[in-house]
Order: C-alpha cells, then structure tokens, then sequence
C-alpha cells in the first residue's frame, strides 16, 4: 500500500473512532473545523475575524462555523468590553465539555495503542509524524484538516 494512501486510511480509522466516542457521549460533530475552533477558543476568546485569521479561512467563512457552533451551544457570543459593536466568542459549558471529552479521547488512543505496540514503538511513530508535519515548505492551514 502507498505510504500516503496508508497515512489517510490510518486518519480516517482515527477519526471514525472519534467522532463515535463524541456521538456516545452527546455531542454531534458536523463540522470539520469544530476541533480547532474548540482550542482556539480555549486558550482566550477571540472575534468572529480573529478566528478565521488563525483557522486560515475567509471570515465568512468563520462565521458559518460559529453560527453553526452557537446553534448547538458550543460557542457563545458575548459583548467585547474593549469595543462594544465587537462580539467575543467563548466556549460554552457544552463546548468546554467536547473538548474534555475529545482530550480524554486523544489520551486514552495513545494509551491503547501503547498497549497493543509498545510505547517505544508510539514515540517513534510521534516522532516519524513530526517530522512529515514539519517537513511541509508552507504553514499548514488548519482547515485543510479533518478531526478534532
């Protein structure tokens, strides 16, 4: 099998798996950028415009996918203090609760696949995913991506 055919049949595995542990759990992912918006948000709030510059997508673009994210209340909008026509986007408790679950999630993989492989063999495979991520001669951009 092509190495790039295996990669994205690995990634599809891993996701599949996710996004079932995520059902399981309540929540329904329906967008592919839910992950990134979800971390973003958790290290500060940040604007509609804000975040589409950082996710690397049109700011109409952003907004879709926090309308979306605000009807299933994982994001919030509040008023920006320091400019009261700006709008800040926070997580909501259900959006806190998501990327818990989806941390644990990441986590309890690893630790699996530790288990079956050995974690010599998971350190390896990190390091071996590293160096392809950082290989690219551009900055990735996160909507080119698929999984929280």
């Amino acid at each position: 099998m092509d190495f790039g055919v295996l990669l994205g049949q690995a990634y599809q595995s891993f996701v599949q798996q996710l996004h079932a542990h995520l059902a399981e759990h309540g929540h329904e992912v329906l967008g592919a950028s839910y992950g990134y918006v979800l971390r973003s948000l958790s290290e500060s709030p940040r604007t509609a415009s804000q975040l589409g510059e950082q996710l690397g997508i049109t700011a109409q673009g952003a907004a879709k996918v926090v309308d979306e994210m605000v009807r299933h209340d994982y994001v919030e909008r509040r008023p920006d203090p320091a400019d009261k026509r700006a709008k800040l986007l926070h997580l909501a408790p259900r959006g806190e609760d998501m990327l818990r679950t989806v941390r644990e999630f990441h986590a309890a993989y690893e630790q699996r696949l530790a288990e079956r492989v050995g974690s010599a063999q998971v350190a390896t495979t990190r390091a071996v995913l590293d160096e392809i991520k950082d290989e690219a001669t551009e900055p990735a951009r996160v909507r080119t991506f698929r999984s929280l």
